[in-house]
């Protein structure tokens, strides 16, 4: 039995954790740079390219079910180190990948199944579970942030490798650089989980999952993160070369994507704070209808290096500062016990999201020669997801009695 488990000191999971992150999310949100180098010189439509995107997003939320269960029941280091060692593989490959088939395979599943082994869903996990309620959505927020500063970070050295590299050594140094994922693994042994037995739950996984998926609020949420990753993966991805198709040069994407890591920074950070003060489904309605005014203003005004700039700063506030109120929600609700599974279940929502936004962003620009028509969904979107957050019911559902709607 696990009455009272030692827990970890605070600074250690929150150190490990955020740098963990760092790596993974910083790496990650800089796949866009190598968009025209990669098609250009294979020979590549834009939309093969999309697709092993798409194909990635889209296996780090199935694998990161399954990755949240493992975690749950056995601990995150496990987890944490093979997914390091997967995005180093996947890294590689994707440099030395001949044909879109194995690029797809390499920059689409290995890597996808390493994010959904090295990031928010496994982190949240620990932090749920090593850090009071009463700290729980800061903590997470400040989990995000690192995030955040990893876009920052890592967007512009990315930049950096590729101009003096070439993209496919730059790709190699990356699958380098992801292996301290392993050592940092280590801050992150959960003692109640050191023991080869799986720690005893209160509900099994079916238990869980039922609860979770007949309880209304729980499919709001996922139904907004859908929309969080349209839109987030779709400007992330196509971003770069919307802005070089209207005559503005790669710096200027280089330094919009670095904006949008830095003003998350305090997005998410800002948005983890208020989550112990105020209905988190307040703070997701704002973020979501919010976004939906950032991109109808950018698509009004005429397009700028300023208008850039100011785009991104907006828009990295908003960026990722709905993961902190929607795990927390998600551990409000339901306790910690499986909440990295859960919370793998509504970042699946999140990654068939951003299947679409990237996937759609290539197909309709190859059908229309324009971005217009992703755009305006992302809008339209933006205003619904506003809207489905507003009737979320945070408080701790009552087990062995009759389910608010």
């Amino acid at each position: 039995m696990h009455t009272n488990p030692p827990k970890l000191s605070m600074f250690q999971v929150l150190a490990c954790g955020a740098a963990i992150v760092t790596l993974s999310m910083g790496i990650r949100h800089g796949f866009g740079l190598w968009l025209l180098p990669i098609t250009q010189e294979m020979g590549w439509t834009r939309q093969s390219f999309a697709l092993a995107i798409a194909i990635q997003n889209l296996s780090w939320g199935l694998i990161g079910i399954f990755a949240g269960m493992v975690a749950d029941r056995f601990g995150a280091f496990r987890v944490l180190m093979g997914g390091a060692v997967l995005y180093g593989l996947g890294l590689a490959g994707m440099a030395l990948s001949p044909t879109p088939t194995l690029f797809a395979l390499t920059a689409g599943v290995l890597i996808g199944a390493a994010q959904a082994g090295t990031t928010y869903a496994v982190i949240y996990g620990v932090l749920g579970r090593q850090i009071a309620p009463e700290r729980r959505s800061w903590a997470m927020g400040v989990a995000a942030a690192a995030g955040s500063f990893g876009q920052f970070l890592m967007v512009p050295v990315e930049g950096w490798l590729i101009a003096g590299l070439g993209w496919q050594q730059a790709l190699l140094a990356l699958s380098l650089m992801v292996l301290l994922i392993v050592p940092l693994a280590f801050g992150l042994r959960e003692p109640n989980f050191a023991g080869a037995a799986p720690v005893k739950r209160e509900q099994t996984i079916l238990q869980a999952l039922g609860e979770a998926f007949r309880y209304p609020s729980f499919n709001l949420l996922m139904a907004g993160y859908f929309v969080c990753g349209f839109q987030v993966v779709f400007i992330g991805v196509h971003m770069p070369s919307y802005l070089k198709d209207h005559g503005l040069s790669p710096q200027v994407a280089s330094y919009a994507l670095a904006l949008i890591g830095l003003f998350n920074v305090l997005g998410t950070y800002v948005a983890g704070t208020l989550g112990q003060r105020m209905p988190k489904r307040f703070i997701l309605a704002f973020i979501y209808f919010a976004r939906a005014a950032a991109i109808s203003v950018f698509l009004l005004v005429p397009l700028s290096p300023l208008s850039v700039y100011v785009f991104s700063a907006v828009m990295g506030t908003l960026w990722l500062s709905t993961i902190p109120p929607t795990n927390a929600t998600i551990a409000q609700i339901f306790g910690v016990q499986h909440l990295s599974m859960l919370g793998g279940f509504v970042f699946f929502s999140h990654q068939i999201g951003s299947f679409l936004g990237v996937w759609l962003g290539g197909y309709l620009y190859d059908a229309t020669g324009s971005y217009d028509i992703v755009w305006y969904i992302a809008i339209g979107l933006g205003i619904f997801a506003g809207l489905v957050n507003l009737p979320v019911r945070e408080s701790p559902i009552q087990r062995g009695a009759a389910q608010p709607a």
